[in-house]
């Protein structure tokens, strides 16, 4: 019965993933990837700041332009300030 119990939840957590990545909210930008960046991230362990560069690098040309892409270097500004500032001039 456990086992089954098991089973059942790992099918329903399974079809809930794939349901989540087939939609998206306030646009298309994301859907034309064969791996979503937001699967990406999450399975690569990518960490917050990394990730938000990664999702503006790939959404740029289809949604934000320029403003995603100065998104993405704020994002990198971010973590050579915090994790490098003390190798900095």
């Amino acid at each position: 019965m456990i086992a089954k119990l098991k089973s059942l939840m790992h099918n329903i957590e399974e079809l809930t993933q794939k349901d989540a990545l087939q939609k998206q909210e306030g646009g298309t930008h994301y859907k034309k990837y064969r791996i979503q960046p937001a699967e990406f991230i999450h399975t690569n362990n990518i960490p917050y700041l990394e990730g938000c560069a990664v999702k503006y690098l790939c959404r740029h040309r289809d949604k934000g332009g320029v403003t995603d892409l100065l998104k993405a270097k704020h994002y990198i500004d971010l973590i050579i300030q915090l994790e490098y500032k003390n190798l900095m001039p």
